[in-house]
């Protein structure tokens, strides 16, 4: 059988990211960027305080509710729902470059809020939008720069908004320059998925230590297993149903009331591929890390392994394997096994609406 072929330049992409990611830890690159622009950055923050409180005496309700619901459309469970519908409804294209678009996104504001490590306006005197537990969860994570820009907090800092909208630009800007030759890799690619599989291990690990920990690395790895499962779904299924061809919604072929019926059919079948996907990464990976020596805990998914009783959980297996040796280079430390459970069970979801659910689709005549 003919081995996997790998480009050089996925070898060179990886090794140069995994350099990064050594150099980083080595030199606290994390702490010499936030010990620069934090400080800067917090006498911003405090000086705008005044104009926010000025601009808060135009309080409504109305406005409450406007930017409450600007809140939830950009959530994780609006895009758990809204992404599927670009594939299902014909626009398969769309839906790939705005999945890895918002993941990119995602991964460059997080990582930038997390290694500046700058609060928020305080609360009070600023009165913050926390209606729902999203956005009290949103609440907590590190204002520069703003993911939602205008929403949840309502309002950020000044110096968050502006950040935050010159790096959307920036990055939108890239991307249109790039967006094409990533979708044609994505497509006809060689070694796609696992070049994505250890991309997405890569960036876990290049991503920089808050001073305090907050919801953005969650974030990070949720739409990150996103991002894997369409590419890998993607790369398996295009020619079947995800090529230009396919028909799209309002056309002769896919109907309003078809649409519907994979509507109904599609949201259930992902959300239970969400569920066993969680429910067989929390039995497997604990057994696959302790195989392999790794040291984990679990910061809320598996009880048994709190981080209380971390040194309960040190896996005794001596063996000497190259696998062993490899992870003996890791740094000695409890890793959390909720990233991993995280990433996998949205990479289930993601894979499922891209792959499983068109089966489905072709097995119902929907």
């Amino acid at each position: 059988m003919e081995g996997i072929k790998i480009p050089l330049w996925q070898l060179l992409s990886l090794s140069s990211l995994f350099a990064y990611v050594v150099a980083a830890s080595l030199l606290g690159l994390t702490r010499r960027i936030r010990s620069v622009a934090q400080p800067w950055v917090t006498r911003r923050v405090l000086s705008d305080t005044s104009r926010i409180l000025w601009i808060q005496k135009w309080h409504h309700g109305y406005l409450d509710n406007f930017f409450s619901l600007l809140s939830c459309v950009v959530s994780v469970p609006f895009y758990t729902g809204f992404i599927p519908l670009l594939f299902w409804s014909g626009h398969s294209k769309l839906g790939r470059q705005t999945t890895l678009l918002i993941a990119f996104c995602d991964y460059i504001g997080n990582s930038i809020k997390d290694a500046v490590s700058a609060p928020r306006p305080g609360c009070p005197p600023v009165r913050r939008v926390t209606a729902t537990e999203d956005e009290k969860e949103n609440a907590m994570e590190y204002g520069l720069p703003s993911s939602h820009a205008l929403n949840t907090v309502c309002l950020s800092g000044f110096i968050d908004v502006v950040v935050g909208i010159t790096i959307g630009l920036v990055i939108l800007a890239s991307w249109t320059v790039f967006c094409e030759h990533i979708d044609d890799f994505v497509i006809n690619g060689q070694n796609v998925t696992y070049f994505w599989a250890g991309l997405s291990l890569l960036l876990c690990f290049a991503y920089p230590t808050p001073e305090v920990p907050t919801p953005s690395f969650e974030y990070h790895t949720a739409f990150n297993g996103v991002a894997f499962g369409i590419v890998s779904g993607i790369q398996q299924t295009y020619a079947l149903f995800h090529s230009d061809d396919v028909p799209r919604i309002f056309s002769p072929e896919l109907s309003l009331p078809l649409f519907l019926g994979r509507i109904l059919v599609g949201i259930p079948t992902i959300l239970v591929v969400k569920f066993c996907s969680k429910a067989l990464a929390k039995w497997l990976l604990p057994i696959i890390c302790n195989t392999l020596g790794v040291p984990i805990r679990s910061s809320g998914y598996v009880p048994v392994l709190k981080e209380s009783d971390s040194s309960d959980n040190k896996p005794e297996n001596k063996q000497n394997g190259f696998l062993h040796r490899v992870v003996s280079l890791l740094p000695h430390k409890n890793y959390d096994v909720d990233t991993g459970i995280r990433f996998l069970q949205y990479a289930g979801l993601a894979w499922s609406a891209v792959d499983l659910v068109p089966h489905l689709f072709s097995l119902l005549s929907l």
